[in-house]
Order: structure tokens, then sequence, then C-alpha cells
């Protein structure tokens, strides 16, 4: 006869093997959905060695929206329609090494900068302002300095950006990292962590204090969580963060005098990535540009969606009409 404990055990294991097995399964329904996902709408240019996968949404005047870390171009046109709405043709593509546009020998946002360009050039895009989320910033910077003749407006939100004031981020420590750097490269520990550890990735990848989150409305928290999803299948984008980090471990100073094109920048003091220094620096150095700044909201700026939708688009609005004879939407 078995003993209490051999039952318990037995039981235990059964379980256990029961809830991984539905654990498999909604993994495998979520990750699913998510190739799915990136595996439509999308369309590829070639040149040279590289090729750059970008994606298009809505109708009007085009504009082109750089994606952050752990983004691509379906994170370019899920910030593009918070961002402006469905008036705009918004135009997304993927920076290297994130998902269908390969990493490069040379990844620099000077280098992302010309892909920008012949992305612009294949859709006869002669002059359209440009957006920089987060870790696109650099490269939307960069081209509005070498090709100030293409870009009607530059709008950075919480950009990554050199500040002579920035003091390094204190380093994890080795198991933290180790960690990190393994979710990164793991879909199912990146997915396992989104259900465990949702407001540890909060901090960590989405740059946001858990507070902002907590005090959110459902519609903002629902936003959040979508943002977390969308991060899969984050094998997919590995390349392309390691990317970022190399580029932010040697951001230099631009010539930000030399940016003549209209600009707007936004960012949120509690930006747990350090951005509110750097944008208003950034503000300062370009002549004429415009810093809207709040003090709380973190990298995601949780609460101020509706004011920085009606920000960024009056000020599209307003820079196209210096544009003679270009189509306006509001």
């Amino acid at each position: 006869m078995r003993s209490a404990g051999s039952r318990f055990l037995t039981t235990a294991a059964t379980l256990a093997t029961g809830t991984a097995a539905l654990a498999y399964v909604a993994y495998r329904n979520d990750i699913d959905d998510a190739r799915r996902r990136i595996e439509t709408e999308t369309q590829s240019i070639g040149y040279g060695d590289g090729s750059i996968e970008f994606a298009e949404s809505g109708n009007g005047p085009a504009v082109l929206l750089i994606h952050g870390a752990g983004g691509g171009f379906d994170q370019g046109l899920e910030l593009g329609r918070a961002f402006v709405g469905d008036r705009y043709r918004i135009v997304a593509p993927s920076r290297f090494g994130y998902l269908g546009t390969p990493l490069l020998a040379d990844s620099s946002p000077e280098a992302q900068a010309d892909a920008h360009l012949r992305l612009l050039d294949a859709l006869q895009l002669d002059r359209v302002p440009v957006i920089g989320v987060s870790a696109g910033a650099p490269s939307a910077m960069q081209l509005c300095l070498a090709h100030p003749e293409r870009c009607s407006a530059l709008v950075l939100v919480v950009p990554m950006a050199w500040t002579p004031q920035r003091e390094a981020a204190s380093a994890p420590s080795p198991f933290f990292e180790a960690v990190l750097n393994a979710i990164a490269a793991s879909d199912v520990l990146y997915w396992t962590a989104t259900k465990v550890a949702r407001m540890t990735l909060l901090k960590t990848i989405l740059g946001t204090p858990v507070e902002n989150y907590r005090n959110a409305t459902a519609n903002e928290r629902r936003a959040v969580d979508r943002m977390l999803r969308s991060i899969l299948p984050i094998s997919r984008r590995a390349a392309g963060i390691w990317n970022d980090s190399v580029v932010s471990s040697n951001l230099t100073r631009y010539p930000l005098e030399d940016i003549r094109v209209p600009t707007l920048i936004v960012s949120a003091a509690d930006d747990l990535y350090g951005t509110y220094e750097s944008s208003f620096y950034t503000a300062e150095e370009i002549g004429g540009a415009m810093f809207v700044g709040f003090a709380t909201g973190g990298h995601l700026l949780i609460g101020h969606q509706e004011e920085v939708q009606s920000q960024i688009r009056m000020f599209l609005f307003e820079s196209a009409l210096s544009e003679p004879g270009t189509a306006q939407a509001i």
C-alpha cells in the first residue's frame, strides 16, 4: 500500500507536469501569434550588401517613424499611430539587427541614416518629417544633419542622446546582467518573464517606474502590457538590442547647432533611462527647438499620450505650413 507521502509526491508531480504543459501551450500560442504578426504587412528593399525591411500604415502626408530598442517595424507602426493617428502615412523601417533588417559590419547611426535615405529614395519621398524614438534618435539626428533637404521636421521622443552632465549608469551585478542577456536571447525566457516578472521588465526593459503603471488607467496599463508582449519574438531583435547597447556606450556630441530643421523634443523627468537631461540639453543646442517635459511618465510617457499626440500633430502641422504645396494633416 502506498504511503501518504508517496501519493502526495505523485500528485505534485502530476500537477507540475500539467502546469508545465499548459504553460507550453500558452507560450506556443503567443509566440506563433507574434511570428505571424511580423511576417505580414512587410516589404523589403535591397541595396549594396544590405536590405531594409519596412511597413506602412495610414493615408496622408508621409512621416518616417524610427523605432526604439526592442522594436522593429511593428513597434514603429504602433508608436506612429499613438503619436500622429491615422491621418499620416507612417513609414516604419526595422533598424539594423531588428527582424528582417540584417546587422551590417558598419551599423553605426551614420550608416543607419544612410539606410533611411535609401528607403526614402526607394519610396520616392522627397521631404518628410522624421520621428526618432529612444534608440532611434541617433540615426534620426544623423539623417537631419547629413540630409536636411530631405527632412521637413525632427521629433525626438525620450531620445538616446549625449549630454555633458550624463552620468554613467550604475552597472548591474554580473548575475543580473547575465540574466538580462539570457532573457534577451531567448523567446521562452522572455515570455516567462512577462508572466512572472512583469514589473521587473517594466523597469529594466521599458525604463518606467512601477508607480506610473500602478497609477495608470486600465487602458494605459493594457497599452504597457501590449508593448511588453510586442517585443516577442525577442530572438529576432537580439542583434539590434546588442547594437543599440554599443551605440549607447559610445555616444558622442553631435554638431547639434548644425541641425536646421524645426525640432520638437519630448521626455519625462523620471525616465529610468535618463533621457530628460539629454533631451533638455539637445533642445538648447538646436536653434529654435521646442522642449516638452513631464515630471512623471517614465520612458513610456504613461499618462501623457493625448498631450504628446496633440503636441506632435500640431508641431508637424505648423512645420508643414512652411512647405509650399505640402498636404496638411492635424
